[in-house]
């Protein structure tokens, strides 16, 4: 379906009028001033956001948090918390691949929460693989990260913007984008690594709404 998605500010060097981005089969087909963007394409549904597009996150740590953390089922928060379980509480679980996929299934969402359009692979795990073909998120080649003290679903703890960014915004590239509440007359990147990835609002991926914050 042929969308506007319309931010307070969009993060494109040199463009600091455009404030909506037009999707259509799952790829970005223009971008623009909202005026503009609406005015060409009355029949176009319209998605309006708070905050800052940028083109998706690329997650350096999907492996670990996949496949070497549990992600609680909500019915288990009272007894196992809403975090994600490592180390010695992890050990403590009997995972069987069901329990396995299914916490790779809710860890996936939460990422998705985060921006993240894009993880790093490989996954040695089937029901990990089978759980991340299905979501949609592209996989990418591993890459180099600093040492950090446990695993987190915000990649912005583990890296700057630019070296998570999956990709740009650009006239015929795929729809993936995220949005985040973060203050818009702040540098991108200052912004986002003051406040977190968990400012997302709504994420994009392949022209297709697979977040949104309630």
């Amino acid at each position: 379906m042929l969308t506007i998605h319309v931010a307070d500010a969009v993060s494109l060097a040199g463009h600091k009028d455009v404030r909506a981005v037009v999707v259509d089969a799952g790829l970005i087909v223009e971008m623009g001033p909202y005026d503009a963007m609406t005015a060409a394409r009355p029949q176009a549904r319209v998605r309006t956001w708070p905050g800052l597009l940028v083109p998706g996150l690329r997650h350096p740590q999907a492996v670990d948090l996949l496949e070497s953390a549990y992600h609680p089922d909500p019915r288990e928060a009272d007894e196992l918390g809403t975090e994600p379980l490592t180390g010695d509480a992890l050990a403590a679980l009997e995972l069987d691949d069901k329990r396995l996929g299914g916490s790779a299934r809710r860890g996936l969402q939460r990422m998705l929460g985060h921006g993240v359009t894009a993880v790093t692979g490989p996954f040695s795990r089937p029901p990990v693989r089978t759980a991340v073909a299905r979501s949609g998120l592209r996989v990418r080649e591993p890459v180099p990260v600093r040492a950090t003290e446990g695993v987190t679903l915000d990649p912005l703890r583990i890296l700057p913007l630019s070296a998570l960014l999956d990709g740009g915004l650009s006239v015929g590239a795929p729809a993936d984008f995220a949005v985040f509440d973060v203050p818009v007359d702040e540098p991108p990147a200052q912004a986002l690594r003051l406040h977190g990835a968990g400012t997302c609002v709504a994420t994009v991926l392949g022209g297709r709404l697979v977040y949104r914050r309630a």
